[in-house]
């Protein structure tokens, strides 16, 4: 076997002259993905456990490549591997440093695969781990929002449509709704955790291999649920990539939207939470400022995780088959995309620890904007045989005179409701108590008290078994 010089690129026997400095600089990828190491190395072990066991390497080579790796592994964890951009990637410049560690036989690591199966080997490992952490992270937040909804059963506030006051609800009953968008989050996860749960190694650089390798022993060792089935489909395939980042562009779309409601709530204007000290920032300027940077942090960053998404959708969306240079971006986009979402998981489980809900306030504001009219409508076609519409007519008068008379609802008479009804009786002034208002949506999915405590418990045995 011809030497492979250690200070050449792998494929400088062809390539005669020399990268520019340009060049070099901007087509290595080690910074990046220089993470992938743990998920390199185990897949090479593996890797050379096959060829031997397929008889294709020697025990002797087999051993001698195993004990080069975990020495490699060990420098890199202790920060003793020095990584070099002339060697592009992660893949070569552990490749280089066993050739340094143990000769030639170094040579035999490549045996029946590319670096095209590689990276995506490393990659999907490399995902397959960062979503069970997620997962993880979800976990720890639906967990908060649920303690947080346990305290707030009773606490009524105006739900909200197009920011004005709609209908009476329980603030269990809101933070409850964001179990429901983080729980689809989880699920959506865990779903492209199934999907790319496939073994990409072996299939080589596009076409496979003609070596007698065992791709199954392979899948079965590095934990996927079975191999791809198309060569060529595997090396230019990043469907697992858009659909992770699909995951967290949603999941951070999530955070943004509860993160807006909050940020909306704490103002002056509004005063419905409170925001301790621990989450929030002062002026430079302004001595009484409290500013909730953290949730203004949270909205901003679903930006840079829609771009990541959007850039990987660009990149794919005109590539032929099979592997390009312009899949290497993939990795940076992923790995941005997953550490914001990591940090914004973290930020918002302190958030939901460090907010109260001002219950006085959020009474006060219920109890104006006329907020159990459609109570008042839907009592009138239960009790009253009309028609919505008629009932809706109705309330629509009763309304319309109680702010002429600049009342809210609960303050008008019963002499005063039947100048519009007079068929109406002294029950019908129940309909105006915001807590029989709450109660009585006990449709499956309302926030009747009954609902919200069904499905505080529901979740609390989901995520506490």
């Amino acid at each position: 076997m011809p030497k492979n010089k250690n200070n050449q690129a792998i494929w400088g026997k062809r390539i005669k002259n020399k990268s520019s400095s340009l060049f070099q600089k901007i087509g290595n990828s080690i910074r990046i993905d220089k993470k992938l190491y743990k998920e390199d190395i185990a897949a090479s072990i593996v890797h050379v456990e096959m060829l031997f066991k397929q008889k294709i390497i020697s025990f002797k080579i087999k051993n001698k490549i195993i004990y080069g790796l975990s020495k490699i592994e060990k420098e890199i964890t202790s920060k003793r591997f020095v990584f070099n951009e002339k060697f592009e990637d992660i893949h070569m410049n552990i490749e280089k440093r066993l050739f340094q560690i143990i000769g030639e036989d170094a040579g035999y690591v490549h045996t029946g695969r590319s670096r095209n199966d590689q990276v995506v080997t490393d990659f999907k490992i490399w995902i397959k781990l960062a979503t069970t952490e997620i997962v993880k992270s979800l976990n720890k937040i639906i967990k908060s929002t649920i303690k947080l909804s346990e305290k707030n059963i009773y606490t009524i506030m105006p739900g909200f449509t197009h920011l004005k006051n709609a209908q009476a609800i329980s603030f269990a009953h809101y933070l409850m709704a964001y179990v429901e968008m983080f729980n689809r989050d989880k699920r959506r996860f865990i779903n492209n955790f199934d999907n790319l749960d496939e073994n990409p190694l072996g299939v080589a650089a596009l076409s496979g291999t003609s070596f007698n390798i065992d791709r199954n022993y392979t899948t079965k060792k590095l934990g996927f649920k079975k191999p791809t089935n198309n060569s060529i489909d595997t090396v230019s395939d990043r469907d697992y990539v858009l659909d992770f980042l699909f995951c967290v562009s949603v999941c951070s779309m999530h955070i943004s939207r509860i993160a807006e409601d909050l940020i909306i709530w704490n103002s002056d204007g509004f005063k419905l939470i409170n925001l301790s000290d621990k989450i929030v920032t002062g002026s430079s300027i302004m001595p009484q400022k409290k500013n909730p940077d953290l949730l203004e942090y949270l909205r901003g960053k679903t930006g840079n995780s829609y771009g990541n998404l959007f850039s990987m959708l660009t990149i794919l969306k005109g590539l032929p088959l099979s592997y390009f240079k312009d899949l290497q971006d993939d990795k940076d986009l992923v790995f941005r995309s997953n550490k914001t979402l990591i940090d914004c998981l973290k930020i918002f489980d302190e958030i939901l620890k460090n907010l109260t809900p001002n219950k006085k306030r959020m009474l006060e504001l219920a109890n104006s904007g006329y907020i159990t009219a459609t109570d008042l409508a839907d009592y009138l076609v239960k009790n009253h045989s009309m028609s919505f519409r008629k009932a809706y007519e109705k309330t629509a008068y009763i309304v319309n005179y109680a702010e002429k008379k600049r009342k809210n609802l609960n303050q008008l008479t019963i002499q005063e409701l039947r100048k519009v009804e007079p068929s109406l009786t002294i029950d019908v002034l129940q309909v105006f108590d915001l807590k029989n208002s709450v109660n009585s949506k006990k449709s499956f999915g309302g926030t009747s008290f009954a609902n919200i405590k069904k499905m505080i418990i529901k979740y609390k045995k989901q995520y506490n078994d």
